[in-house]
């Protein structure tokens, strides 16, 4: 696993997250393909970030979810 994707992706989540959520509709499926966009950016293919955390897709709806406490 490694720790720079890890660390993107809980990066990532704890920025992007709360500024959508309450802020209309949010599409999990677009937050997953800017999530994989901004990762490209950095140099991290989406295939290493799925590697290292698993499903995006779920991760970003579980953060969705949990949003009424402190996602971390």
């Amino acid at each position: 696993m490694s720790t720079l994707v890890t660390d993107f992706v809980h990066e990532w989540i704890s920025n992007n997250i709360p500024n959508t959520v309450g802020s209309g509709a949010i599409s999990v499926a677009e937050l997953t393909e800017k999530l994989f966009a901004d990762a490209k950016a950095m140099g991290i293919s989406s295939s290493e970030v799925e590697e290292d955390t698993g499903s995006i897709y779920a991760m970003i709806l579980d953060a969705i979810v949990q949003q009424d406490g402190d996602w971390t």
